[in-house]
């Protein structure tokens, strides 16, 4: 859906969302060697509660991707796979499989446990999305499994004079995004500025989150936000982006936080170690 029209700036009040800190993203090499920056999960940004990690995969060379996510295992959360260029294909262990290409989503509830595999079906040509792991509130970590593909015609989008906006989840205005967990409540939005365009979102006041900058450079509030930096915002209940002379594109990331305890090992993460070591138990005994 796309809709043109003039922008509606917010005021700022002393409501919108500031720069709390600034990471960068750090290269990273996951699965069977493929090469990635690593915005969320690090030392320096171990988590934004509900998210725990969010990784940027972009290149055009297949040696940095080609060998993909063969087998592996899951439990307790959900992964969102924002695909923008390549084709990349999913399989699991309840029988799920499907083709991600450019503009597509997969929404995957990994709850007590999957076995996913995550492998290009390109041989050369650029390679470029995200994969962000949201965490899953301890009353629903052992339910059971889902799997959903999204196609890229049929996530909302809504054009104005100098911005473009993709609605992946939550709601904007009348637009309402394809992943809706109902405990974290997650809103992400694909945003593209032209050159010295703006666009002011509304936030809901009790989410966490931070704003992903993957082309061009950002103004936060003051706060230059440039290409392969994470900014963490403040609390508010909006948001103003402006973009540099080049233009910019960045993902908007917020939920609602779980304040749980996290234990995490690898690719599960539960609230205590004992629910770790069982993890592990039940994989190895076959029971994902």
């Amino acid at each position: 859906m796309s809709v043109t029209n003039s922008i509606v700036r917010d005021t700022r009040t002393d409501k919108t969302r500031s720069v709390a800190r600034l990471v960068r993203g750090i290269p990273a090499t996951d699965g069977a060697g493929v090469k990635l920056n690593r915005v969320l999960g690090t030392q320096a940004l171990p988590a934004v509660d509900p998210f725990l990690m969010m990784d940027e995969f972009r290149s055009d060379d297949p040696a940095a991707y080609i060998a993909g996510f063969p087998d592996h295992p899951h439990r307790g959360f959900e992964t969102i796979t924002y695909m923008l260029a390549g084709r990349m294909r999913h399989k699991d262990s309840k029988g799920n499989e499907g083709l991600l290409g450019p503009g597509d989503v997969q929404w995957m509830t990994t709850a007590r446990g999957l076995v996913h595999s995550e492998m290009p079906e390109q041989q050369d040509g650029l390679m470029q999305g995200f994969q962000l792991w949201l965490n899953l509130p301890a009353k629903e970590k052992m339910l059971d499994p889902k799997y959903q593909d999204i196609p890229a015609a049929t996530i909302p989008e809504i054009t104005y004079d100098d911005a473009h906006l993709k609605v992946i989840a939550g709601e904007y205005r009348h637009l309402k995004g394809p992943i809706a967990s109902p405990t974290t409540q997650p809103f992400i939005v694909d945003v593209t500025l032209k050159a010295d365009g703006d666009i002011g979102l509304p936030v809901p006041v009790d989410h966490d989150g931070f704003v992903y900058v993957f082309d061009g450079a950002v103004e936060i509030d003051h706060t230059v936000v440039t290409k392969g930096q994470a900014a963490v915002l403040t609390a508010g209940q909006s948001l103003v982006l402006t973009a540099g002379s080049d233009g910019a594109r960045a993902l908007v990331v917020t939920g609602k936080p779980l304040k749980e305890p996290i234990a995490r090992h690898g690719p599960f993460v539960m609230n205590t170690p004992q629910e770790i070591h069982q993890a592990f138990a039940d994989y190895q005994s076959g029971k994902f």
